[in-house]
């Protein structure tokens, strides 16, 4: 089957504010590994962060934005914060790249060769 777009009009372009969604959140399983709610604070995040990945949207206007409580809300931070997919400083957050280093096991990548692991252990090989 050949690709082609289905509405020739409505072919997205690069938006002047920047908020692309990198496809390795799937093809790496890190969407699988979230909470619906650490999920919408997420794509959220992605939304209306800057070229840099920053945004310095209220717990209160976040909440308002996902229909999320004070408590659930925090809770998704913190495993955003936990899978290293986000920083945050109150009230800043920043959205990180997916090419930050990687522990094997704890971000669910998979096998990894001995080389690697003593590469991440800052060892040699």
């Amino acid at each position: 089957m050949e690709k082609h777009l289905l509405d020739p009009e409505r072919l997205r372009k690069i938006p002047p504010q920047f908020s692309w969604i990198d496809q390795r959140l799937v093809r790496e399983r890190h969407i699988e590994r979230l909470s619906h709610a650490a999920a919408a604070l997420y794509l959220f995040l992605l939304t209306v962060a800057d070229a840099q990945g920053l945004s310095f949207y209220s717990e209160r206007s976040i909440g308002r934005h996902l229909a999320m409580a004070a408590d659930r809300l925090d809770h998704a931070r913190k495993e955003l914060l936990h899978a290293d997919l986000i920083a945050y400083q109150d009230p800043l957050y920043q959205v990180l790249s997916l090419d930050g280093p990687q522990l094997g096991a704890e971000r669910g990548a998979g096998i990894c060769s001995i080389k690697e692991i003593f590469k991440q252990m800052g060892g040699a090989a």
